[in-house]
């Protein structure tokens, strides 16, 4: 089908208006904490928590249904049992935690171990949203329990509710294992004192020796008794205990039903922690007041934008999707200091943690550049200062260097904000880091493979001696070979835009020109891109990917389309064989590199192809129920992908500075963007034509399905029309 545009008057009333929005209850009582919680498979499910805190916080709050570690998080909707409540900083299900501690009420008999102390869950006594949770459960000896908790970026605020005729307990785990951990106990301030200094993933990093988790806890009753533990000993009214598996444990007087307690933390110190509570939740607001204040704070970001013609079912997925993408990058800086885990020492500034790179780059970045771009040019500063401090840009920072995923898309993220008019950071420290990805190989240039365990240097990109000389990371060489090529690929395109906007020629040219090495690993026999040895031979055609195969990876150059389409025999055997991805079964949603598939029909000009498959993605792979995630939500990806997709465009290139057209989701979205403006999306005949192929933008017909960036962040009108 000939691909044909058109477009809308420019209504100013409307926007001022906005008509019959869905608006029946706060938009943040349609987020379900559970959505992607669960999943058949172990790992491969959306990875999600019913985490606690306010947009982007330090520290997440969280029941525990099971003990978590990589590839574990601590909540899985179809555990039967609670273990406890956890602090926690894990970011992704394939991610570890770090500097967390666990605590849980219990009556009568103080238990340790995990087992003991599980208790029967019952989801109907449950109740999570994105400020606050409750649950209420009995434990063995058939006692009726209850605990509540609200938390703001760096603090929580927990009420338990107690039997009144049974002896009052508070488990508190510091430490489990590796680093371990330790608790102080100061009955007189009826206030405890934690240390946690674990990290799942220091085995993929660099030592960290001042790296800890600081917790203080401030109680609203007196302790009666107290006393710690150590692995399975027990020290009844010993204040102090410091080990790899220890704890400890408080009592309340007789007939106590309620015990409050608000949490500061800190990556800092203990001091910080008392000072990140005092200015988060201070001694004179109550529980409620706390409570109130997190959900209003979740209210004026969910907000921003508000929907027309949505089912409950489709404005809870939307509604959760936009809370999910509020979550990371972390906030990691506290009130104008941060730990830095790249040089192990305190800083002054504002700093983020949690960049899930190889995913987020795609779409997840681009959103917040849309919603939260009075927080895009912090969240560059703190990559530019990972640089500075440990010497590269970081590919998967958890807390520190991982050597996780390939590629160095930190060199999108920045150029990308950079083309579209984020220039709040050192501009030319930004571009001397990403400008280091792509010229200069690590220290130790050998078979790299994900998840390499750390032996005192950083991957960056793993192969690049290579590259650099061959114009293709070579097989025998490096692992992932193909998708790293690639990869490598569209981060030169990406640094190329920053050289190209300031002034560095000579490394624009250079960049530009390899930003087409795949080409050098295409085999036209096959019509695949297929890895080579180092001295040029192919080699089997299923090697040198990760996250997907031949069929993910052909479609992998986003940088240069035109190109790709030629390359694959122009537009109509390229059409075919993007038709031929989809329909026998090698599209995978699940996973990100596929992620822009269906955009790729408008370099085609056929918009029909995209509006026809989007459509279908949302529908099987996001659904309102614990397990409607397909894959992995990686930090906001998967919801990032559903919310552009929601609004009919899509980020396809990183700093192209251009979105690609799709279809809204709903018939009508009101946008709030920065400097106070507004963009409203209508599609007045969604569900009553099977395409809507004329888009109006402020009263001119587009002549391609593409629309700058620019343009969006300006705010106006975008109408999809069928005539």
């Amino acid at each position: 089908m000939k691909f044909q545009l058109a477009i809308w008057g420019f209504v100013c009333c409307v926007l001022a208006g906005g008509g019959n929005l869905l608006k029946a209850q706060s938009n943040v009582d349609y987020v379900n904490m559970f959505i992607g919680s669960t999943g058949s498979h172990n790992t491969e499910y959306g990875g999600t928590t019913p985490a606690v805190s306010e947009p982007f916080g330090m520290t997440q709050w969280c029941a525990a249904t099971r003990i978590n570690g990589i590839s574990r998080t601590a909540y899985n909707y179809n555990d039967t049992h609670l273990l406890g409540f956890v602090a926690t900083h894990q970011p992704a299900i394939w991610m570890g935690d770090y500097g967390f501690f666990t605590l849980m009420p219990q009556v009568g008999i103080l238990n340790l171990e995990p087992e003991k102390r599980a208790v029967k869950m019952d989801h109907a006594q449950e109740i999570a949203t994105p400020y606050y949770y409750k649950i209420g459960y009995n434990d063995v000896q058939g006692h009726a329990l209850k605990t509540e908790f609200t938390a703001t970026s760096r603090c929580s605020f927990f009420r338990f509710n107690y039997p009144s005729t049974e002896k009052a307990i508070l488990f508190l785990e510091a430490g489990r294992e590796k680093e371990g951990g330790s608790i102080e106990i100061l009955p007189d301030k009826q206030e405890i004192r934690i240390c946690n200094k674990e990290r799942h993933d220091s085995h993929l990093g660099p030592r960290l020796y001042n790296f800890k988790g600081c917790y203080v806890l401030k109680f609203s009753r007196p302790f009666s008794q107290y006393g710690t533990w150590n692995e399975d000993r027990v020290s009844k009214m010993q204040s102090k205990e410091e080990g790899a598996h220890v704890g400890g444990y408080i009592e309340f007087e007789p007939g106590t039903e309620v015990v409050e307690v608000r949490i500061g933390s800190s990556f800092i110190d203990f001091e910080q922690a008392s000072e990140n509570l005092e200015k988060e939740i201070p001694a004179s607001v109550s529980f409620e007041q706390t409570k109130k204040k997190v959900k209003a704070v979740w209210e004026s970001n969910l907000d921003k934008i508000q929907i027309k013609g949505a089912t409950d079912d489709d404005a809870t997925i939307f509604y959760t999707a936009f809370f999910r993408t509020m979550q990371y990058p972390r906030e990691f800086s506290e009130y104008g200091r941060y730990y830095s885990p790249f040089d192990d020492k305190i800083h002054k500034g504002i700093s983020y943690n949690a960049y899930s790179l190889w995913d987020t780059f795609r779409a997840q970045h681009p959103w917040l550049q849309l919603t939260q771009s009075q927080r895009v040019d912090d969240m560059i500063t703190a990559l530019i200062q990972m640089y500075n401090e440990g010497g590269w840009l970081p590919k998967w920072p958890n807390p520190s260097y991982t050597n996780i995923m390939i590629g160095t898309h930190a060199d999108a993220v920045i150029a990308d904000a950079y083309v579209n008019g984020f220039r709040n950071y050192d501009v030319e420290k930004a571009y001397e880091a990403i400008r280091k990805d792509a010229f200069q190989a690590p220290r130790d240039d050998y078979r790299w493979g994900d998840r390499h365990y750390w032996n005192g240097s950083y991957e960056a990109r793993g192969g690049l001696k290579e590259y650099l000389d061959l114009g293709y990371v070579a097989a025998d060489k490096t692992t992932e070979s193909v998708s790293r090529t690639l990869e490598f690929a569209m981060d030169d395109y990406c640094v190329a835009q920053m050289a190209k906007k300031l002034g560095h020629e000579e490394d624009y040219h250079i960049l530009m020109k390899r930003s087409r090495n795949y080409l050098n690993l295409y085999n036209p026999q096959t019509g695949f891109f297929q890895a080579r040895h180092s001295n040029g031979s192919w080699a089997d055609i299923e090697e040198g990917f990760t996250e997907g195969g031949r069929w993910t990876y052909r479609f992998c150059v986003m940088q240069n389309i035109p190109d790709l389409i030629h390359l694959l025999g122009g537009e109509d055997v390229f059409c075919k064989e993007l038709d031929k991805n989809f329909d026998e079964g090698h599209y995978r949603h699940d996973n990100e590199p596929g992620h822009h598939f269906a955009y790729l029909y408008d370099c085609c000009g056929k918009l029909d192809k995209v509006q026809n498959r989007i459509p279908m993605i949302i529908k099987q792979h996001y659904k309102n129920k614990p397990d409607g995630l397909s894959g992995n939500d990686d930090c906001g990806q998967m919801s990032a992908w559903y919310l552009f997709s929601s609004l009919g465009f899509y980020p396809l290139t990183p700093a192209s500075g251009e979105y690609a057209l799709g279809i809204p989701h709903f018939k009508e979205i009101i946008l709030q963007l920065r400097d106070g403006k507004k963009l409203l999306i209508k599609a007045p005949e969604l569900n009553k034509k099977d395409y809507l192929l004329r888009v109006y933008w402020n009263g001119k017909l587009l002549e391609k399905p593409f629309i700058s960036i620019q343009d969006i962040f300006k705010g106006g009108v975008l109408e999809f029309c069928s005539e």
